[in-house]
């Protein structure tokens, strides 16, 4: 749970109005007739006043540096939950896209449609795959506890670009899905979009969030339709960065599995963050995410 940020609290408005009683007590002293009544409680309210006055400064200063320490731990928490929230989100894209690519990739290869040698081929093939997935899983897995044990080690991996979107799509064709990359300015070899061109301009922080949602966007719909069909789509719309995502639906008798939607709820919260929108939702036998990524390094 999120605690509030600390406030600034201080009793020198009580301290300042006494003093300012004490100076109405020496003015109306000064009045007085009797020198000697009005020296001698002259030199006893100024003696306060000055004394009242010392006191307030140190306690207001023990004040400040009590705030302020306050105020550090309290960034130090916030910091460290950012930080549990995105450990949590790493969690999840790694289990899940693992998990869902070896459930799909076994799924396939148990339901196609071939005998004799092409069929132990074709399932010789699916356990290979799944055997890599569950290697780079638990490698990355491994990778991860290691940071958790360590504190202030590395980042988990480098931050994903838009040079990373062949890499992302070949996983997931790996897993069973067929796959159209769209992006101006695609390379045709690598396949991934042209250094120097505008989308590829684009600020880390929108190439990162575009990869995660093409990411979770295949993972979703590996899961949930199968070996299906499915468009992504990477380009520039004015000032922003636009990503689709969309899958034509299960084919065959394909059981959908579960979700508790924490993937998409979070890449919601990530546009947000950047300033933009992300939509989710049926499209005829299928599923779509479009997402508006507002960068105002993209240019036109």
């Amino acid at each position: 749970m999120e605690t509030a940020r600390p406030k600034w609290r201080t009793r020198a408005w009580l301290d300042a109005g006494v003093v300012f009683l004490l100076i109405a007590i020496l003015l109306a002293t000064l009045s007085s007739e009797d020198e000697t009544v009005k020296t001698a409680i002259g030199y006893v309210t100024l003696a306060v006043i000055v004394g009242g006055l010392w006191v307030t400064i140190a306690r207001v200063r023990r004040q400040r540096r009590a705030y302020e320490q306050e105020l550090a731990d309290w960034a130090t928490e916030r910091a460290a939950q950012a930080e549990r929230l995105r450990i949590a989100a790493d969690l999840h894209d790694l289990v899940s896209h693992g998990l869902g690519a070896i459930t799909v990739r076994a799924a396939a290869a148990r339901s196609v449609d071939v005998t004799g040698q092409s069929a132990l081929a074709e399932r010789e093939r699916a356990l290979g795959d799944i055997e890599q997935v569950s290697r780079e899983t638990t490698t990355e897995l491994r990778r991860m506890l290691a940071v958790l044990r360590e504190p202030g080690t590395a980042p988990l991996r480098p931050a994903e670009t838009l040079a990373d979107l062949p890499a992302i799509i070949a996983e997931a064709r790996a897993a069973g899905l067929t796959i159209e990359l769209e992006a101006p300015g695609q390379d045709p070899v690598a396949g991934g979009p042209v250094a120097g061109g505008p989308v590829a301009q684009a600020s880390q922080g929108a190439q990162l969030t575009a990869c995660a949602i093409v990411r979770e966007a295949l993972a979703n719909a590996l899961r949930h339709a199968g070996p299906c069909a499915a468009t992504v789509s990477v380009r520039r719309e004015r000032d922003a960065l636009e990503v689709r995502v969309c899958n034509d639906g299960p084919r065959g008798e394909w059981r959908a599995a579960p979700g508790a939607g924490h993937g998409l709820n979070g890449l919601r919260e990530r546009v947000a963050a950047l300033g933009g929108a992300l939509e989710a939702g049926p499209s005829g036998a299928g599923f779509h995410v479009v997402a508006r990524i507002p960068d105002p390094e993209v240019q036109g």
